[in-house]
């Protein structure tokens, strides 16, 4: 098979320290969903822009993202959106920049292959490196971009990643080294969320169905509450979201239909829902650390990233659940600002950078991985064989 060489040879297996150079400078394209994204980073931590084009309007009528709207749209975007990140930046390709990255998976084909095929075209006409990144990696590195150097935080540390595609907590070890202590069984909270926002009727907002949802429900009084039945899952290491979908279906079917419910009767039934929901996440953290502690490892942050981690009422929720874990030795919640809980191109020239750093790059010839595991990373699942 014809393989495409870079101008600097790969050296994963001889070098284990980054090298020492001024500063690695990035361009980075995203299209795992519904957002076609461009940036450029610096590995001094700086992002010189950020651009995300979204599709909101496009899908609104589907109540979800529609794929072949979805492909069709990052291929109108993804030139207009690197073009801008490159001009927002004020630098060239072909002098400024050093490397391009991608989201190489999980996420939905066609989509991402609009973003691989965009940065792969662009390294091998510009002879760059070119480095494929873990979509779920960069969500969860996104702090140790964003943070002040004393507020970042340090390894060990758990990852929550919530948004439309997963559900998860999991042990940071290092920036490559994840373990999976909890996944969902069924659905991802995002995807429940949009769901029961169409059941709702509720019309988005500029930021989509999960942003409306909260703020149609956000002044419900707590004793407005309605009964969804039982906590799903209690005690185990596992979400499962399907359940309260069913019950707010069920409360839907036994009330007569949605136009028999008043506006406030609705928002209650939003607001309790949400709650609900994000009553699972307060118990799987909760379990999540006593593990780590049964385990002797001492962790002092929770990272949460994804979509859903820009809903203020669940970062205060947390917030609280976290001072109750060891009021001795407190875990602090570590949030990326909300623009960049959702995707975007910054993350991934982020996590990108250390392999960059390391000229630990990927042939020109590498593959989607749409269905990827974060457990992987640390077995050097990288290649385009793998």
């Amino acid at each position: 098979m014809l393989r495409l060489l870079h101008p600097r040879a790969r050296a994963r297996q001889s070098i284990r320290t980054p090298i020492r150079i001024s500063t690695f400078t990035v361009l980075a394209v995203e299209s795992s969903a519904d957002d076609t994204c461009a940036a450029v980073v610096t590995s001094s931590r700086k992002i010189l822009s950020s651009v995300v084009l979204k599709q909101l309007t496009l899908h609104e009528k589907y109540g979800g993202i529609e794929p072949i709207t979805a492909i069709q749209a990052h291929q109108r975007n993804m030139p207009l959106a690197v073009r801008r990140a490159l001009q927002e930046a004020q630098v060239d390709i072909v002098r400024d920049i050093d490397g391009i990255a991608f989201t190489r998976g999980p996420g939905m084909n066609g989509c991402l292959s609009v973003g691989m095929n965009a940065a792969k075209t662009l390294a091998a006409a510009l002879a760059k490196p070119l480095v494929g990144v873990h979509h779920m990696q960069a969500h969860a590195l996104t702090p140790l971009l964003t943070s002040d150097t004393a507020e970042a935080p340090q390894f060990p540390f758990l990852t929550l990643l919530i948004s439309g595609g997963h559900t998860m907590i999991l042990l940071a070890e290092s920036d490559v080294k994840f373990k999976i202590l909890v996944n969902t069984a069924d659905q991802a909270i995002g995807r429940v969320i949009d769901k029961v926002s169409a059941l709702l009727a509720i019309p988005w907002t500029h930021l989509g169905p999960g942003h409306a949802l909260e703020e149609y429900c956000k002044d419900v009084p707590e004793g407005d509450k309605v009964s969804l039945g039982n906590p799903t899952m209690r005690g185990k290491m596992e979400f499962s979201f399907s359940g309260v979908h069913s019950q707010v279906e069920r409360y839907l079917r036994n009330g007569g239909g949605l136009e028999q419910l008043s506006q406030d009767r609705r928002k209650a039934l939003a607001f309790s829902f949400q709650d609900a929901a994000f009553s699972q996440l307060d118990d799987k953290i909760r379990l999540a650390h006593n593990w780590c502690q049964s385990q002797s490892i001492r962790v002092g942050h929770l990272v949460v990233s994804g979509g859903v981690a820009s809903n203020q009422r669940l970062r205060s929720r947390l917030n609280v659940c976290l001072k109750e874990l060891d009021p001795d030795m407190p875990v602090k919640a570590v949030f990326p600002p909300p623009n960049l809980c959702t995707d975007n191109a910054a993350m991934i020239g982020w996590a990108s950078m250390r392999r960059f750093l390391l000229k630990d790059y990927d042939e020109y010839e590498i593959e989607l991985r749409p269905k990827w595991s974060l457990e992987d990373l640390a077995l050097g699942r990288n290649s385009y064989l793998d």
